[in-house]
């Protein structure tokens, strides 16, 4: 995991994967209502509660209620590297499985929508790079991906990237430090 340079307030999300032949992503869309990040693509999570035993317990807990997944019909499988949003908070992402068939319910308040995408179109598909920005004094470059009607970037396209660079070594760099030199 990379070393994260400043303290800020904790939030954590839940990536599941659909436990099937073919597994899916599940995603959401943020209601147009919300304060931060409204209308756009994002994993179930939020800000850290004092009744959260622990920053896993935050994933499971928001996401039983943005989507009405229940925390025992999640196998969890690790933690990725915390990533500094743009509203101030280190925000740890938790990969996990869940049943493919697994009843979802989008809370109204804050999610519009509810849906999957296919590992595969993750696997096969080079996201768009930004111009490089910088980011507490380092250089990034932001990831987007555009699957069917839906754009994927920002920190919820970091944070795929980041399991698809660590799970199936994809290397592909968004971090100016990490594109490969050229030789001479």
């Amino acid at each position: 995991m990379r070393d994260f340079p400043v303290a800020l307030p904790e939030a954590a999300v839940l990536m599941p994967f659909t436990n099937c032949a073919t597994p899916e992503l599940i995603l959401t869309v943020r209601s147009a209502g919300m304060p931060t990040h409204a209308g756009e693509v994002a994993f179930p999570g939020g800000k850290r509660d004092p009744i959260d035993p622990d920053l896993l317990g935050t994933a499971l807990r928001e996401s039983n209620e943005e989507v009405g997944l229940i925390p025992n019909q999640v196998e969890v499988l690790g933690q990725l590297s915390p990533i500094a949003s743009r509203f101030g908070l280190k925000v740890t992402p938790f990969v996990g499985v869940v049943p493919e068939d697994v009843a979802l319910l989008a809370e109204e308040r804050e999610i519009d929508q509810i849906f999957r995408v296919p590992l595969e179109f993750f696997l096969d598909t080079r996201p768009e790079m930004s111009s490089p920005i910088e980011y507490y004094g380092k250089h990034f470059r932001i990831p987007t991906y555009h699957f069917e009607d839906k754009r994927i970037w920002g920190l919820t396209a970091f944070m795929i990237l980041d399991l698809l660079n660590n799970v199936f070594d994809t290397n592909i760099p968004f971090e100016e430090s990490e594109e490969p030199e050229a030789s001479a």
